[in-house]
């Protein structure tokens, strides 16, 4: 597709969201306040769709999340304050600045030069801390990662990842011994927080992007959990007059079920490559 293609694909929706705000009396009442919410979720089916390696869907949730940046911007031009052009020109300059090693004469070796660079240049632009970018109403675990990118973008990091692990290891005994000696709820707190905090550190140091973790296996414990509960039905028993034993006689069967897919998509994949893979086992 040529950038002629492009252009129109992207004019013909800026014309069918002026049509939908002129005349669709659901669109005429958005703000940027009803918007919000709906973005959110949006970002997150977006998400989901990304985890599950879904290219059909995440080219849809792509095209609901553009909407609602084309929808904002509507209501942007609307109350006289900016427009697209403002929204895709303020993007666009700020990529030409933050780039100097595509757009000047800096000189990086690689990705971590650019991510250094990238919040050093932030630092110039007036921010007072590297930190200001992190959304206070960020998810707590997604923004332990974003604070510890960001800080390493200006040299706060360990040299080495044994001493992230250390550093774990050194929390876990800390909470150990908060729940041991019975202390308050708000000192085991702190310590658990501290313990996740360092997880969150030695996820990024070996690759691993917590949130993404955390999320594959809620997915991976929702669908062994709802094996049970189908199984132990078409067997007549009903779970809450079953004991732990039995339940964990179901659990091994949907790991096992799930070893078996496995193996079976392996063979697949010689025929045909897929993209991505399935959640790991635990």
């Amino acid at each position: 597709m040529d950038m002629e293609e492009k252009l129109r694909a992207f004019e013909r929706l800026l014309i069918i969201m002026d049509e939908l705000r002129a005349g669709c009396p659901w669109d005429k009442e958005q703000t940027l306040e009803s918007l919000r919410h709906l973005t959110i979720e949006e970002v997150y089916e977006l998400s989901d769709a990304i985890l599950e390696n879904d290219l059909e869907e995440i080219k849809k949730e792509l095209g609901d999340l553009m909407l609602h940046i084309v929808f904002y911007a509507k209501i942007g031009s609307e109350k006289k304050v900016f427009d697209i052009k403002d929204v895709l020109d303020h993007i666009s300059d700020k990529l030409v600045y933050r780039h100097p090693h595509i757009y000047s004469d800096v000189d990086v070796s690689g990705a971590d030069d650019v991510k250094n660079n990238w919040e050093k240049l932030k630092l110039k632009e007036g921010k007072t801390s590297v930190l200001e970018g992190v959304p206070q109403s960020m998810p707590p675990l997604v923004k332990a990662y974003r604070i510890q990118e960001k800080v390493k973008g200006v040299g706060f990091e360990w040299a080495y990842s044994q001493q992230v692990w250390n550093k774990v290891i050194e929390e876990l005994n800390e909470l150990k011994h908060e729940v041991d000696t019975k202390a308050e709820k708000a000192r085991m707190e702190d310590e658990f927080g501290d313990l996740l905090f360092a997880l969150v550190n030695y996820a990024r140091y070996i690759g691993v992007n917590p949130e993404d973790a955390l999320e594959r296996t809620n997915k991976k414990f929702i669908r062994r959990f709802q094996f049970i509960e189908r199984e132990s039905l078409k067997d007549g028993k009903n779970m809450v007059n079953m004991s732990l034993e039995e339940m964990d006689e179901y659990w091994k069967k949907a790991k096992k079920k799930k070893k078996k897919k496995k193996k079976k998509k392996k063979k697949k994949k010689r025929k045909q490559p897929l993209v991505g893979s399935a959640c790991t086992d635990i």
